[in-house]
């Protein structure tokens, strides 16, 4: 089979599409034919150990243990496991692999519990577009305890998860506030911010407006800009950010923030999803998309040929949700 392997840590080219081996399920696990996958912020970031700790469980000199990019996608059963009961060949799945990854291939083995039957009401391919956004803002509310009325704002409103961020909050009642470039106002507000705010001409921070939550998708929020449009107690989120820089930010500075803001109860710092529950989040976002309370936003598609110019879009880290890549283009 066909499939994007990363040869060597460095820029976009060092992903190249050769022929290898095709993967065998386990017990456990479910056999995909792979119609479309995304390049998300985790392709990127292992393609350039960056930050440099990814390479102690991708690989030290060059990647070993994780060598196929790709975490989520969407696809047809080809075979399934033993012990695999909710699946049979044929079905139309969707979900993702964690940071197991390899969907940008032809074929990938998939744990049963990582998948789910498509929405009826969504082409196949724009699933692929839904596990890493949509699973990272359900793990990372569960742990924020988020309340109808509350007033959230998404920082990086308009990227793979803060399109989910924004539709989720709504859909729990929050009123929203999205953070964005002024080319993507419109997006957000399409997608239900009751408020959008341009980064590139207003300091949320300084409006005067305060918050029950800020959930940061990117890490570029700032910790202490961010309190001080957080009510006390209130809950801060950050989920992702660039380079060695976020790195110490959100480990370092979530860690020494979070005792800090703990002791005197200024904030209550989220830095990880909370785990569990991975089939009925699965499951409930399928629900959301059906009931068209939820939506995926791609911005470009690109063949498995093309994915080093994939990388290189989704790595400039100005794309609007999703950046697919199509195996097989829906007909």
């Amino acid at each position: 089979m066909k499939a994007a392997v990363i040869t060597r840590y460095g820029p976009p080219d060092v992903v190249q599409v050769r022929e290898v081996e095709r993967p065998i399920p386990q017990d456990n696990e479910v056999l995909v034919r792979v119609r479309a996958s995304t390049v998300s912020a985790a392709d990127w970031r292992i393609r350039k150990a960056d930050p440099f700790v990814v390479r102690f469980f991708a690989g030290l000199l060059r990647p070993t243990k994780i060598q196929i990019g790709g975490m989520e996608l969407a696809g047809t059963v080809e075979s399934v496991g033993q012990a695999v009961t909710r699946f049979a060949a044929g079905d139309e799945v969707f979900g993702g692999t964690l940071f197991k990854l390899g969907t940008h291939a032809e074929y990938v083995c998939v744990p049963e519990a990582l998948l789910a039957m498509k929405p009826v009401n969504l082409p196949l391919e724009e699933a692929a577009a839904v596990f890493f956004g949509g699973m990272t803002v359900l793990g990372f509310l569960a742990n924020a305890k988020i309340q109808p009325g509350d007033r959230v704002l998404v920082y990086g409103a308009s990227g793979s998860v803060g399109v989910f961020a924004v539709q989720v909050a709504k859909h729990f009642g929050a009123h929203v506030t999205a953070v964005c470039s002024t080319a993507n106002l419109e997006l957000v507000k399409s997608l239900g911010a009751d408020e959008g705010v341009d980064y590139t001409k207003e300091d949320f921070s300084g409006a005067g407006r305060v918050y029950d939550m800020i959930f940061d998708t990117v890490g570029k929020s700032g910790y202490w800009r961010s309190l001080r449009s957080l009510k006390r107690g209130g809950y801060y989120i950050l989920v992702a950010g660039l380079g060695m820089e976020w790195f110490v930010v959100s480990v370092l500075g979530s860690v020494l923030g979070g005792m800090w803001a703990s002791v005197t109860g200024a904030a209550k710092v989220v830095g990880a999803p909370k785990r569990g529950e991975t089939t009925e989040r699965l499951l409930f976002l399928k629900e959301l998309i059906e009931a068209g309370k939820l939506k995926t936003v791609i911005e470009r598609r690109y063949s498995l040929d093309e994915i080093a110019a994939a990388h290189r879009h989704a790595e400039a880290g100005h794309k609007k949700g999703h950046v697919l890549i199509v195996l097989e283009p829906t007909c």
